[in-house]
């Protein structure tokens, strides 16, 4: 038996990858959400393998104001050849099925993530121009302002939210690359190795636990007569009644009370994942909102008379109850009121 030649199971993996590689040419590789008050719907950029599509026109026309470049396909090299990139690789994919050797499916891995990491690099450059090189006779001047969008995840830049994922082709690429990682690991018998060694098996869970960590949003705290509350567009002062969210896809709102985080989920359709809201027996620290304990109404008062303090524990509630001549009330009641 040739241990060189790959295996059935992993010649159909091939071609599913070769596959995905043509599909993507069809599909946007990368969008760029622009989400602010005055465009309620939103806006988006949409990256594809050979143009930039979306709301262009609009965003161009916002970009001669404070002095952004404008952006136009052919002003972009990456355009004119990605095409042939992907194709490339798709037909490497084909080839390396037919061939069937174990060692050009490992070349064509490296290769592969060779050009992830270029392509970021690249990406990363074009946004810091993009944001950083402004023109000096620009309507609109922020002193010591730069607008350079996120390689992914969100960022504020002014009054807009900018949020960077892949689209429909990017997934396709990154389902392309795990696949191709799984015909490797199966052909070298790299899980087994694994399996035979405890502590490159424990270093790999525990790096890989790293990355997953540092993906993660967490709370972010409130800077006080800093940070405007996004409801009511006041500064927010107190650093007993403060809340903020978190969204599904990473953006933060910071409001003054609970009253302004109502507010502002009641007219915005947000899908959030986290709730914080400040402990009221310490200055500006934020607990989980979904555990913490509460109290309404009474001596209580609120920048925005929402009236409601949060506590970290019961025994805490029940001790400020009487001094306070306030009300328990649940998370549940006050999300629902």
């Amino acid at each position: 038996m040739n241990t060189s030649k790959i295996s059935g199971v992993s010649k159909g993996l091939l071609l599913i990858v070769g596959c995905l590689f043509i599909a993507s040419l069809f599909y946007p590789m990368w969008q760029i959400e622009l989400e602010a008050p005055q465009y309620p719907e939103g806006l988006v950029l949409k990256l594809h393998a050979n143009k930039i599509g979306g709301d262009v026109e609009i965003i161009n026309g916002l970009n001669h104001y404070i002095g952004m470049a404008t952006l136009h396909t052919e002003n972009f090299i990456e355009f004119t050849v990605l095409p042939y990139i992907f194709a490339s690789f798709a037909l490497i994919s084909i080839v390396s099925l037919l061939v069937a050797r174990r060692k050009m499916v490992l070349y064509f891995l490296i290769t592969y993530v060779l050009f992830i990491v270029l392509a970021a690099i690249d990406f990363y450059r074009w946004n810091y121009e993009y944001g950083h090189n402004l023109d000096p006779n620009a309507a609109i001047k922020v002193p010591g302002m730069a607008y350079q969008p996120p390689l992914i995840g969100y960022k504020q830049l002014l009054n807009f939210g900018a949020y960077s994922v892949p689209d429909i082709g990017g997934w396709m690429l990154t389902l392309a690359g795990i696949l191709l990682f799984a015909v490797v690991a199966m052909e070298f018998k790299l899980f087994k190795r694994f399996q035979k060694n405890t502590k490159a098996t424990l270093l790999i869970l525990l790096t890989f636990g790293f990355f997953l960590s540092c993906s993660t949003k967490d709370m972010e705290p409130i800077k006080l007569n800093v940070d405007q509350c996004s409801f009511c567009k006041m500064t927010i002062a107190d650093g007993k009644f403060g809340a903020e969210i978190i969204t599904k896809k990473g953006r933060v709102y910071k409001f003054d009370d609970l009253h302004c985080m109502k507010g502002y989920l009641s007219e915005n359709k947000t899908d959030v994942k986290s709730y914080f809201v400040h402990d009221y027996t310490k200055e500006n620290i934020l607990i989980p909102a979904e555990k913490a304990f509460y109290l309404k109404d009474g001596a209580i008062s609120s920048p925005m008379r929402g009236n409601i303090a949060a506590f970290v524990d019961e025994n805490e509630a029940s001790a400020f109850q009487s001094k306070l001549n306030a009300e328990p009330i649940s998370f549940e009641e006050i999300s629902a009121n």
